[in-house]
């Protein structure tokens, strides 16, 4: 998944994710996307900040270690309340209705697609370049947000 940064016309800025880097302009000029915020078509993509990749949990540091970037945009104030409530309930039922595979997601995502293992629900940790794999094989996965009360 690619994560852009995006801005409306009329100033609102949010996040946009999309399946390859020229399905932005696609769906933009489609009219498929639209701002959370108002509602505007008129998109561009707003200035981002690299992101920048640290070791997963127990995992050394070395040369092309990358961590997922987090699912949640947030504005100066934050995301209404409202809306950290209703995402960290749907987190809750996801998380409660599948199996954890920790670092094991994409090996045990591949052997779920080609039924070499039986079909559930799954939740662990990718790389991105293990997420880029599994999108490249037409295997549909979702990244769970991250919330602000779990960075701490």
């Amino acid at each position: 998944m690619i994560r852009y940064s995006l801005i409306c016309e009329n100033g609102h800025e949010f996040d946009g994710w999309f399946g390859r880097a020229d399905a932005f302009e696609a769906q933009v000029a489609a009219g498929e996307v639209s701002c959370p915020h108002c509602g505007s078509t008129a998109l561009t993509k707003a200035l981002m900040t690299p992101a920048v990749g640290g070791p997963r949990h127990g995992e050394e540091t070395g040369a092309g270690d990358e961590t997922p970037v987090p699912a949640l945009a947030e504005t100066a104030e934050g995301p209404p309340a409202e809306v950290l409530s209703a995402i960290r309930e749907l987190k809750r039922q996801l998380v409660a209705s599948a199996d954890y595979v920790g670092d094991h997601f994409a090996e045990e995502a591949r052997r779920i697609h080609y039924d070499e293992a039986p079909a559930r629900g799954i939740y662990g940790e990718a790389t991105a370049e293990e997420a880029r794999g599994l999108i490249e094989e037409g295997i549909e996965f979702h990244p769970l947000p991250i919330l602000p009360d779990e960075r701490n």
